[in-house]
């Protein structure tokens, strides 16, 4: 049966989707038609007019933009007729005078090189060969395709602006746009940051900063999707600029734990030298983060470790990988099972976690597994028993159907960014955002209501808005009628008394009733929350208060609502799945083992591991305790400097595998190069020990460790892993695929706490609670130059409640510091008495400054070094004089 929508193009039946324009129609249908403003996933803009069709309908013909028009059933298009044509031609000589053309309409732009001498004498400055993105550039194609004339009658009058170098990641040539404002748009309807705008010089439109002169000052989160979707070499990657790339490949960033699926650019020489956002992605819709989309570039280091060594008497000498593997089998071989540790890295994939994991159940016979992230075990324990997975209840893009969401101690818009963005969005779409958190962090910008607790008490406020919510009689009585124990639960909030709440948090009744309000009257609620600021008490009263949350409002199995823990670590749900049966060892645990002399060995795999925060750092003394240490490493750094033996590991450019997202999709690491020295898979290195070791029964219980590539051993997963059971390696190469046998809960009952269990939180302890933005609305920022580049320079500021400030006597505007427990100094400035928590330290910086600072880190790996924003003990003491910002 004909589709009552179709129409033709060119003569082409065409059924187009639903809302979708003529251009979008065609290209679906794999028609071309020339454009320049308009992008995939982005409003219709209508600028550049490059996309003009004619339309018949109903007996009238109509010149018209495609990108913007939506289809005429039964119409006829026509693409390319001669007054189309000609019209077209006008409208591209008009766009050229916007940027330098005198090489985009030669008939020898593919023969001359960057050398050669131009025999029609167009400048070297406005010639393509030293455009950066000369061999990738949307206009040149589209100026060929439409076939200009070589003498066009509207000359290039070069603007002469300065090209911006000076920001960190990417630069700006403003000489080469076209003003078709992907830009802008991106950043405004995409990532909803609006650090880019149009402005005007001299009568002429441009693009340029939203605010100040500086992307550092104007809330620029280097994402680089403005870069993605330029079409000139306006905006380029500094890094690489002038390579061109000779394939493209698929894969998985391995920086986070949301799995953006990225496409990463590799040249001749096989070095990635662009990593950019898969439209195509589910995860991640094209979408990045600036640690995705600049941090790659440590695969191509020449720091990168090609041999493994040994350290005798303080000498380091090179071995072989067999030599390598000999020597850590003897390093372990005197030490009992239980005082050898295996540590998988955070990017380990989830094929080396198995294998290690089955190395040290079946060969060492030790339970000793662990993960070099954060301990979350409890978090994870707790959501199984109460929903059924430890991961997410829907995918990430689900979110933006909430018509109300909560965030509780998350920073989703650095540590999960891409989740950041759907929040974002909602918020733009009109859903209230509830943000439980101490911290100022950049989703805060958005919130209806800002509840900030004193640290570790966010569980107590989420269970004041369950109080609040039965005060105010808005729980769904037709959901809650069905669950026996709602009479129960109902008593048992009677403890929960707000007064005591607003005593023992900082939060108001009144502002906690707000919050109860909006999330009363809401349809659909998400609820996203962190997994690293609590104890294990604290944790279980949390997810327990989440829970009852999702039933006293309806939303535990409504299909618009879900459950987002945000966990640290690329793979931590696939290292948590599949080690899971044989248990493991979290990092503070280890560490007790460590010092109390329990744990005398470890053979660690170090790829991703972040080194700054305070349980790393608590890591990484406890390894100078141990009689022997084996590191799996990329680069010479401070763990490999007290190693035993170390041995060189595989970038994600080199390695094939999966790794599981924290929506508990199964995704594909897939190589873009070889393996070019001595350099090991993670579960080559720990097939290559079972297979050397002396156990005395190796032959029958490890005759498995033969494998020959990933792919084994992910089909060995597949059959031995439940959430893993009948998972095809193609379908996961294919769009990814979700984890198996794992269904929601249908345990519908509330869940009993009491109030002292929640309430761990020691009252005399003084917290400092950091905090980062994008963009300072105070406009206390200002931009320097230094050697070239820019430079933050902002007016540092502590900010405490009245109480803590008669307290500590300590008044509005001291120069203070403050310490950590360890006596380290943590953060400095001006004192500002406002509404923090009592006993709550607060200081705000701006992101701009840590992309400075990430920039020039001497470290290949530069986001191994990403500071979290880590409440931490403190202590504060006046100073006479600031140090310099």
């Amino acid at each position: 049966m004909p589709d009552p929508n179709g129409f033709t193009i060119d003569g082409v039946e065409v059924n187009p989707q639903k809302g979708q324009t003529i251009l979008q129609a065609a290209l679906d249908h794999g028609i071309y038609i020339p454009y320049l403003c308009y992008f995939p996933k982005m409003k219709p803009y209508g600028a550049c007019r490059a996309c003009l069709v004619e339309v018949e309908a109903n007996g009238r013909k109509m010149l018209v933009a495609s990108c913007t028009t939506p289809p005429t059933p039964d119409s006829n298009v026509s693409t390319n007729n001669e007054q189309v044509t000609d019209l077209r031609r006008n409208v591209i000589e008009l766009l050229m005078t916007e940027h330098p053309h005198g090489c985009l309409t030669c008939h020898r732009i593919e023969l001359c090189g960057p050398q050669d001498i131009c025999q029609r004498h167009v400048s070297v400055t406005d010639r393509c060969t030293i455009c950066p993105k000369n061999s990738r550039c949307e206009l040149k194609d589209t100026v060929r395709r439409v076939e200009l004339d070589l003498r066009t009658p509207l000359n290039y009058h070069r603007r002469n602006l300065p090209v911006h170098t000076d920001d960190p990641f990417y630069d700006r040539d403003y000489n080469l746009c076209i003003v078709c404002a992907r830009c802008v748009r991106v950043c405004e309807e995409i990532r909803f940051d609006s650090a880019l705008t149009l402005t005007s010089r001299s009568g002429v439109a441009l693009v340029g900063t939203a605010h100040g002169t500086s992307l550092l000052e104007s809330g620029c989160e280097f994402c680089g999707a403005c870069v993605d979707v330029c079409p000139t070499g306006a905006l380029v990657e500094r890094n690489y600029k002038w390579e061109k790339a000779v394939k493209q490949i698929k894969t998985t960033c391995t920086n986070c734990p949301v799995g953006c699926q990225m496409i990463a650019e590799v040249n001749k020489f096989d070095k990635v030298i662009r990593f950019k956002g898969d439209i195509e992605g589910k995860t991640n819709n094209g979408q990045a983060c600036f640690m995705g989309k600049f941090g790659y570039d440590y695969s191509n280091s020449k720091k990168r470790l090609k041999k493994p060594y040994i350290r005798e008497d303080g000498i380091l000498k090179n071995l072989s990988v067999n030599e390598a593997v000999q020597h850590i089998s003897d390093g372990i071989k005197g030490f009992e099972p239980n005082e050898i540790a295996i540590v998988t890295a955070p990017r380990s994939t989830n094929e080396d976690v198995y294998v290690a994991s089955r190395y040290a159940d079946e060969v060492i016979g030790t339970k000793n597994l662990i993960s070099t992230v954060s301990d979350v075990s409890a978090v994870s324990k707790r959501l199984i028993n109460n929903f059924g997975r430890e991961y997410s209840t829907k995918s990430i893009w689900n979110i933006e159907k909430s018509k109300c969401i909560i965030v509780i101690d998350g920073n989703p818009t650095e540590d999960q960014n891409v989740l950041g963005v759907v929040i974002k969005k909602a918020a733009r779409e009109g859903a209230k955002i509830i943000v439980i958190d101490s911290r100022e962090t950049e989703i805060t910008r958005y919130a209806t209501v800002w509840l900030r607790p004193k640290p570790g008490t966010s569980p107590l406020v989420l269970y004041g808005i369950l109080r609040s919510l039965l005060d105010q009689t808005l729980e769904n009585k037709e959901y809650v009628k069905d669950i026996d124990n709602f009479e129960k639960f109902r008593r048992n909030l009677y403890q929960f008394d707000l007064s005591r709440i607003n005593s023992d948090t900082g939060i108001l009744s009144k502002e906690i009733a707000e919050a109860a309000l909006h999330l009363g009257k809401s349809e659909s609620t998400s609820i996203v929350f962190g997994t690293e600021q609590f104890t294990v008490e604290e944790a279980n009263g949390l997810i327990d208060a989440v829970k009852n949350f999702t039933l006293i409002t309806g939303d535990f199995d409504d299909i618009n609502s879900g459950v987002y823990p945000l966990y640290d670590g690329p793979n931590l749900m696939g290292a948590s799945i599949i080690s899971r049966d044989i248990g493991t060892l979290g990092v503070a645990t280890c560490v007790e083992a460590i010092n109390r002399g329990e744990i005398k060995a470890v053979i660690m795999l170090s790829d991703g591991f972040n080194v700054s925060s305070a349980n790393s750092r608590k890591f990484i003394n406890s390894l100078k305790n141990l009689e022997f240490l084996a590191v799996h490493s990329l680069f010479d750094n401070e763990i490999t400097s007290i190693a035993n033996l170390v041995t060189p590991s595989t970038t994600y450019i080199e390695q094939e595998g999966t790794m599981v997202n924290l929506e508990g999709r199964i995704l594909p690491i897939n190589p873009g190069s070889e393996v070019k020295n001595d350099e090991l898979h993670g579960w080559q290195l720990m097939s290559l020990l079972a297979q050397q070791s002396n156990v005395a029964n190796i032959t029958t219980l490890n005759s498995g460790f033969q494998y020959t590539d990933s792919k084994n051993i992910f089909e060995e997963i597949s059959h031995k892993v439940r959430e893993f059971n009948g998972v095809s390696i193609d379908d996961v190469k294919q769009s990814g695929v979700f984890v198996k046998n794992s269904v929601i809960s249908n345990d519908t009952r509330f869940l009993i706490n009491h109030y002292d269990e929640i309430n761990t939180t020691e009252i005399s302890q003084l917290y400092f609670s950091p905090g980062r933005i994008l963009h300072s609305p105070k406009g206390d920022v200002s931009v320097v130059k230094e050697n070239g580049s820019n430079i933050l320079t902002y007016q540092k500021t502590i900010n405490i409640n009245k109480s803590t400030s008669t307290k500590l006597d300590i008044n509005e505007g001291d120069d203070v510091n403050v310490y950590d427990s360890d006596g380290v100094l943590i953060a400095e400035g001006s004192v500002s008495v406002n509404g923090m928590a009592d006993s709550v330290v607060g200081s705000t910086s701006v992101f701009g400054k840590l992309a400075i600072e990430m920039e020039n880190i001497d470290y290949p790996d530069w986001v191994t070094f990403f500071p979290k924003l880590e409440v931490k003990s403190a202590t504060m003491k006046k100073v006479k004089n600031l140090r310099g910002n």
